[in-house]
């Protein structure tokens, strides 16, 4: 489940634990509000009782974590798509030639071809389809420095998406995504999350990218699959000093690996570096300003824009939004809190419906005991999940984290729940897997290695041993169902070998062109107290607060027409929303 070191997360359990947000069983996130999820069944086809056969999924950035950041998600759920064009090289990163690194790269030429299917690293699945009126898609590389203190020498490649506006005579400019994580592919999360963005594209191209250290960004590369497959079931909350020196050694092991396998590339993955590559993106594609939809850990990502360059910011939107003023032990208590808060209202919402919960409980209060004795159990005991692979008591609670992060998914919870009681533990591993990365062939994406390398080179606390012990009686109080898991994630940066850069990020904008900050009150991977702290930080008459009653992770894509109609009005008329503005 969600652990991580600094409470962001959008992704699932990060082999780290700072917990920031990832938005799924492909690519990305498979778990928060934007991108198909396919059907979670290991067959592939949910059960005519298992709600929605397709769930959303997206993932949310969130400083917390599982095994490094377990749960969570800033990820997107069985992403389907693509990337990378036929001429550029397979793992898009190579370093430029000598003759180039002269150039000017904000004068560089993208070449765009058609998209073939995503990477391994990107998810898997198939190429993206034309959207309505026949519109494909397409992609390309954009050459970065790999180091940004010395911008004339090496380079690397960043992979890029895009579908042309519907209007090019009424165009306004690019509109640049990032979905969440950290370590979300944009280039295979925005196909799959396009039919909720159709109407900017009436006067927006529509961009994502692979951040570096990403999908085909010169990706963080750390375990092989079936060393994943071992390390997501390893035991994330050690009862005595055997499993201790267990957890912590599977820790060390893990970012061993990564040192091993990405080692020169880790120092340059955080994300003021991404912040960087999207200004000289704004220069290649055209545009004088930034257009910007910021989604989770993108609410962070565009903040530390909007400091760095805030002359440059255009129209932007920020949903989920992490708190920038949080530090690690408080990032990671406040989604235990959040998780806690969505899992009570699920637990509600099962007893409102009397018999026809399938849950033993007649108050929220047994539900959840029940789901904590299930735990316990599977802390002892292991049950069958799919295959030959069991369901431990780390991937039962990370499939149920998954599960909150929409509404859409609480009859999966619910059902995966109920079978798990009986001894089927297929379902919740499904969702666990959508969490991680892990697609049905055993294949994972680099989601999780990416969202470890980011965090920890953003954020410099380092946990003890001791220093977590300590903090469990507080994470224990915040989340009977995820404190000790959230909690024990505050180590998930300790032996990394790259230090990190702040506390907490700088997202003062003063000057900046007003951004829209929304705030989802019933969000379990980016509480909403991270808007209202957001508004404050960038400052007065940049962020303009806009509040949504409701539940999941992020609120465009919620179905409420008061948030779309705010943000469409925005993006494509530059009507600014009263700040303060509720809509439920």
């Amino acid at each position: 489940m969600p652990t991580s070191p600094t409470g962001r997360h959008d992704a699932g359990p990060d082999p780290g634990g700072d917990g920031r947000d990832t938005d799924a069983p492909g690519p990305p996130e498979a778990h928060g509000p934007y991108g198909d999820a396919a059907a979670l069944r290991p067959d592939g086809a949910a059960r005519d009782d298992a709600g929605p056969g397709v769930v959303r999924a997206d993932g949310p950035r969130r400083r917390g974590g599982a095994a490094r950041r377990a749960g969570t998600l800033l990820a997107a759920a069985t992403a389907t798509m693509l990337l990378v064009t036929a001429g550029c090289s397979d793992d898009g990163g190579g370093a430029g030639n000598e003759e180039q690194r002269d150039r000017d790269l904000g004068s560089q030429n993208l070449d765009w071809k058609p998209c073939p299917a995503p990477s391994e690293a990107e998810g898997g699945g198939t190429a993206p389809s034309p959207l309505p009126g026949g519109t494909k898609w397409e992609c390309s590389f954009m050459e970065v420095p790999r180091d940004w203190a010395k911008p004339d020498g090496e380079t690397i490649e960043l992979a890029l998406i895009r579908a042309k506006a519907r209007d090019q005579a009424d165009r306004i400019g690019s509109l640049i995504f990032n979905f969440g994580g950290p370590g979300g592919s944009g280039v295979s999360t925005l196909p799959a999350a396009a039919q909720d963005f159709e109407r900017l594209r009436a006067r927006y191209d529509l961009v994502s990218f692979d951040p570096r250290g990403v999908g085909r960004s010169q990706p963080v590369e750390c375990l092989d699959d079936p060393e994943l497959d071992q390390y997501y079931a390893q035991d994330a909350t050690p009862d005595d000093s055997t499993e201790e020196k267990a957890y912590s050694d599977n820790l060390s092991s893990y970012d061993a690996a990564c040192e091993e396998n990405s080692g020169p590339d880790l120092p340059h993955v955080g994300t003021t570096d991404a912040a960087r590559d999207m200004d000289l993106m704004r220069q290649v594609l055209g545009d004088d300003k930034l257009h910007y939809f910021g989604i989770s850990y993108g609410t962070e990502l565009g903040g530390v824009y909007a400091h760095l360059f805030p002359e440059n910011v255009g129209r932007a939107v920020f949903d989920a939004v992490v708190d920038p003023t949080s530090t690690a032990v408080e990032g990671s208590l406040g989604q235990a809190r959040g998780f806690q808060l969505a899992f009570t209202n699920f637990a509600k919402d099962c007893v409102a419906r009397g018999d026809a919960c399938q849950l033993p409980g007649s108050t929220p209060e047994e539900i959840q005991q029940f789901v904590i004795d299930l735990q316990n159990r599977l802390e002892k005991k292991p049950i069958p999940g799919i295959g030959d692979r069991e369901l431990t008591q780390t991937q039962a609670t990370n499939g149920i984290a998954q599960a909150l992060y929409s509404k859409e998914y609480w009859p999966l919870l619910e059902q995966g729940l109920d079978e798990a009681d009986g001894g089927d533990g297929s379902l919740l591993l499904a969702l666990s897997d959508a969490m991680n990365g892990r697609n049905r062939e055993g294949q994972y994406s680099n989601l999780q290695a990416a969202n470890a390398a980011i965090n920890c080179v953003d954020f410099k606390e380092r946990y003890s041993m001791e220093q977590t012990k300590a903090r469990l009686p507080e994470f224990r109080e915040a989340s009977p169902v995820f404190g000790d898991y959230l909690g024990w994630g505050l180590m998930g940066c300790k032996h990394w070998p790259v230090p990190g850069q702040w506390e907490t990020p700088d997202v003062s904008a003063p000057g900046a062109a007003p951004i829209l900050v929304i705030g989802n009150t019933g969000d379990p991977a980016t509480p909403y107290e991270g808007a209202r702290a957001m508004v404050q930080e960038l400052g007065k008459g940049v962020g303009i607060e806009l509040t949504y009653e409701g539940e999941g992770h992020g609120a465009y894509n919620s179905g409420s027409k008061c948030v779309a109609t705010a943000v469409d009005q925005y993006l494509l008329n530059g009507k600014v929303p009263a700040s303060g503005t509720v809509c439920r």
